[in-house]
């Protein structure tokens, strides 16, 4: 399982997470398909718990890289 299926596990649903973020379910399944946008990232986190270094990786690497 991926980090937005984890986010949409943790939301309830893929029509609950987009309830919860203002986008229709289409935004959610074309995120499936390519990855979360960036500007909703941080959102996304603070939401369902997932992590922005699980959702975006080539934005916010883990911190063992970083360091």
């Amino acid at each position: 399982m991926d980090a937005l299926d984890r986010a949409i596990t943790a939301a309830g649903s893929g029509a609950e997470l987009a309830r919860h973020l203002g986008v229709s379910r289409a935004a959610i399944s074309y995120w499936r398909r390519k990855q979360v946008p960036s500007l909703r990232v941080l959102e996304v986190e603070r939401l369902t718990g997932v992590s922005r270094q699980e959702l975006r990786p080539d934005l916010y690497p883990p911190d063992e890289v970083r360091a």
